[in-house]
């Protein structure tokens, strides 16, 4: 936990940073005054801001493990750090529908107990998102961002612990108990947009059965609320 805590306050110092940097890159920035200029003609429901943004998105994910391994489904929630860079290319100047990627860093896992002894498994992923996502602007600094696609990840880092018999172990190992190191699923949600300023809520679905053992299944889930910036 004081991990998370520490790196949410260097992530948050450096997404202020961020922000402050590109301040004169919004679209509403006006040279001549040095501000932000919101008075610009605009098309409710659309706004063409261009055909690339780059961004950076900070925030916890809240997961778990569904599978048929009944100490692993259903064990309690495990809280990680989310965190990574954006990008968005446009895909239509008529319509504000963007392809969205980038590479993130997710840690995903669980907790639980079995025969009374607690145990607990940490998940941790790269991550390659491939989202579409529609910007329909409310006006001209404000929009909501619906966004449906897939990810894909790999396990780098990860340790079992049992309390039990006071062992670790990798998460990612040939043993029967460990898991697989690929992982992939579905991705949903919506983001809102307020010039620079950027904040989602999504939800992945894991597609790929991440168990070792030939006769369970067991699927990542895992809600993410993130924070960032745009530019």
């Amino acid at each position: 936990m004081k991990h998370l805590i520490l790196t949410v306050v260097l992530g948050t110092l450096a997404l202020t940073a961020t922000q402050a940097q590109s301040y004169r890159q919004s679209r509403y920035y006006n040279p001549q005054t040095g501000r932000l200029d919101y008075r610009q003609p605009y098309r409710p429901g659309y706004w063409h801001d261009g055909t690339t943004y780059y961004g950076f998105r900070l925030g916890p994910a809240f997961t778990t493990v569904n599978s048929d391994d009944k100490y692993l489904d259903g064990s309690n929630m495990k809280t990680g750090l989310n965190v990574g860079l954006a990008m968005g290319v446009n895909l239509m100047r008529e319509a504000p529908l963007y392809l969205e990627t980038g590479l993130y860093y997710t840690e995903k896992g669980g907790r639980g107990r079995a025969d009374g002894t607690r145990f607990t498994y940490s998940l941790n992923y790269i991550e390659l998102p491939m989202v579409l996502k529609y910007k329909y602007f409310v006006d001209r600094s404000l929009s909501v961002e619906p966004f449906l696609g897939g990810y894909l990840a790999c396990g780098v880092s990860g340790k079992i612990k049992d309390f039990g018999i006071r062992e670790a172990y990798s998460s990612f190992s040939s043993s029967p108990y460990s898991f697989e190191r690929f992982d992939g699923g579905l991705r949903l949600g919506c983001g809102i947009s307020y010039d620079l300023l950027y904040a989602d809520i999504g939800y992945d679905i894991g597609l790929a059965n991440i168990s070792h053992d030939d006769f369970d299944t067991s699927h990542n889930g895992a809600l993410k609320l993130t924070v960032g910036v745009n530019f």
